[in-house]
């Protein structure tokens, strides 16, 4: 998916070209994961330039990502504290993180919205 937000709509073979040439997957499991997102509505095929699809992405790359922060929190019984404690003690989260986080909060109640 990072491919196709990047690049835009691509073919199989240019979705492949793209990871690094040690560790590039093979053309047909590219081709078996382009599919499995078609049926998962998250690619569309676009046109056909003779055998090849071309794909691009439905899903925007913020709706994927607020999608996946909510299933991770999910799991957590949707508290975000024991994944904000992981971030911390892993040294994954910084001050300037906290404070943009602030920033964002503030601007919510700001807005009526209770975060």
């Amino acid at each position: 998916m990072e491919i196709l937000w990047a690049s835009g709509p691509l073919a199989v073979r240019e979705v492949v070209e793209q990871f690094p040439q040690e560790n590039r997957p093979a053309y047909t499991t590219v081709q078996t994961v382009m599919y499995r997102l078609e049926a998962k509505k998250a690619v569309r095929r676009t046109r056909k330039i003779g055998n090849a699809f071309v794909f691009e992405a439905v899903v925007s790359q913020a709706s994927a990502q607020r999608r996946l922060v909510d299933d991770l929190l999910g799991l957590f019984g949707g508290r975000a504290q024991p994944v904000m404690a992981h971030l911390v003690e892993t040294g994954k989260l910084t001050l300037d993180d906290v404070r943009e986080a602030e920033r964002l909060i503030r601007e919510q109640q700001e807005k009526g919205k209770r975060p």
